[in-house]
């Protein structure tokens, strides 16, 4: 099997500039929650858990999963050294059917060739009435890389997800930034669906 590229990322990813843009897509995250803080949050391809731990006081519980193993190990850290008592992490192979209410996904599209068939997946992990939150770059023609969608557009993004069986979608664009995207100045958008 072939190196995981983020395993190799995994102890330096914290950097300043990815520090502020998790800070941002956080910020507007946080403004789909739920009121109920009784729910059980699963941060999907959570990397170093720059967002998800933002949400430790806005959840019962709180599941952090990613492909890589050594980022999961930096988020254990994390967990450990802040007391975090409501938080755990899991492989993405481990978690099972109807096991989060509500699931955040930041920047993982992108780097996912079948994106269509994560977002089946993600659509049977939610409970019932669960909630999909999805932040993503908007499609940019000046941005390739071979191993990266150089973002999406929104009408192809609400067709994946209909597409799935989410309703009430939501998507809107919701932040500029210089340079935050493969070296390249970007936009973001913001999807919110309900299973």
């Amino acid at each position: 099997m072939s190196e995981n590229v983020f395993d190799r990322m995994a102890g330096k990813y914290d950097k300043e500039e990815r520090i502020a843009l998790a800070n941002t897509i956080a910020a507007e995250m946080k403004k789909y929650f739920p009121h109920d803080a009784n729910n059980i949050l699963l941060d999907y391809g959570c990397g170093t858990g720059l967002i998800g731990l933002q949400f430790k006081d806005d959840f019962k519980k709180l599941i952090f999963s990613d492909i890589s193993g050594e980022m999961l190990k930096v988020v254990d850290e994390k967990i450990e050294a802040h007391k975090i008592g409501n938080a755990e992490t899991k492989q993405t192979e481990e978690l099972g059917s109807e096991e989060a209410d509500v699931i955040i996904v930041s920047l993982v599209m992108l780097h996912v060739p079948e994106f269509r068939e994560l977002i089946k997946k993600l659509y049977d992990i939610l409970n019932e009435s669960g909630q999909l939150i999805i932040a993503d770059f908007d499609k940019n023609d000046s941005v390739y890389h071979e191993k990266v969608h150089n973002g999406f557009t929104h009408d192809e993004m609400r067709f994946a997800l209909a597409d799935a069986g989410f309703k009430n979608i939501d998507i809107k664009t919701f932040y500029h930034g210089e340079k935050i995207f493969m070296k390249k100045d970007a936009s973001m958008f913001i999807a919110n669906a309900r299973k």
